[in-house]
């Protein structure tokens, strides 16, 4: 039987890292769900990065109302989401003992999401492991019932070069996985999830991803990111491509891969030492040899066509 309410010094203990910015509409449902959890072990990181809607209020009146519950509410960065998040990843007063699960202000858990997490974690003994899992996608109203991607191929270091298939607001780390993250540091890099799926793979730590629905992700005017499935949303991806916005998010994931003091694999190894400077035909004779991919074949088809044309 779980015990009632954290204890804070169990390897099973989850720290949730919460990163808020103006989310007091949605953070009540949020917080409600944290508490709706079988999994009971748990308690809460915050870092607030400048809110003016009475967010800091609200966190503060969850904190008395639920003794333990919170570990400290943290002033953020200030300096955009991913920056806020490995804030929290690598704040020095974090335990590096347990379990750290990142979390949105404007989701609503299912309430096994944490016990899935912990029991795929288990089974990864003391090997460094990442878990993510898929979502509902909803209106702001939390109405809606498409499912997100269930991915056809594996998490690997050839599909996280080029695309992010662990969305930030499912990602769970055991103590291993963390530590290497924590040694990398805070890198500026775009996303932290990418960042996060990319270091990883590239220290040849273990990737899970669960088929398993564990939240639901509002779609709403104040999203940071947007569903992937949407129209709109694949003509953005077409013109981050082509456009070469890919080329420079990438380039900053591979400059903090090489700053990171992290131990790499021989494939990670390669692509910084390939990579970086390479001409056209040099990076297509990388794509093929490693093969480096997108969850598509449409999209790999883009990613070859992109290279070809110097885009990436």
């Amino acid at each position: 039987m779980q015990a009632s309410g954290p204890s804070h010094t169990s390897p099973e203990h989850v720290h949730i890292l919460l990163g808020t910015y103006n989310g007091a509409a949605w953070l009540p449902a949020q917080l409600d769900s944290f508490l709706a959890q079988t999994h009971r072990d748990w308690s809460l990181w915050i870092s607030d990065d400048g809110s003016t809607d009475g967010t800091r209020a609200l966190l503060r009146d969850f904190a008395a109302a639920h003794p333990g519950r919170v570990a400290c509410i943290l002033d953020g960065p200030g300096k955009g989401s991913a920056a806020n998040y490995l804030y929290l990843m690598c704040h020095p007063d974090l335990p590096v003992r347990g379990i750290v699960a990142l979390s949105d202000q404007d989701d609503v858990w299912m309430p096994d999401k944490l016990a899935r997490a912990v029991a795929s974690l288990r089974q990864a003994g003391d090997a460094p492991c990442a878990w993510a899992a898929r979502y509902l996608i909803t209106d702001a109203g939390l109405a809606g019932t498409r499912a997100s991607e269930c991915w056809p191929r594996a998490p690997s270091l050839r599909n996280a070069l080029v695309q992010n298939i662990l969305s930030g607001h499912t990602l769970t780390f055991n103590a291993a996985a963390l530590r290497i993250l924590r040694r990398a540091g805070p890198q500026p890099v775009p996303h932290h999830d990418w960042w996060s799926y990319l270091l990883l793979s590239a220290a040849g730590a273990q990737i899970r991803f669960d088929p398993a629905i564990v939240l639901r992700y509002r779609q709403h005017m104040d999203n940071t990111m947007g569903a992937r499935w949407r129209p709109r949303s694949r003509l953005k991806r077409a013109r981050a491509l082509f456009g070469g916005r890919l080329r420079d998010w990438m380039e900053l994931n591979l400059q903090a891969l090489a700053r990171a003091p992290v131990p790499l694999t021989p494939e990670a190894q390669r692509l910084l030492r390939d990579w970086p400077g390479a001409g056209r035909g040099a990076r297509l004779r990388l794509l093929r040899e490693l093969g480096i991919h997108r969850q598509s074949r449409v999209e790999t088809l883009m990613i070859y066509l992109a290279v070809a044309a110097g885009r990436v």
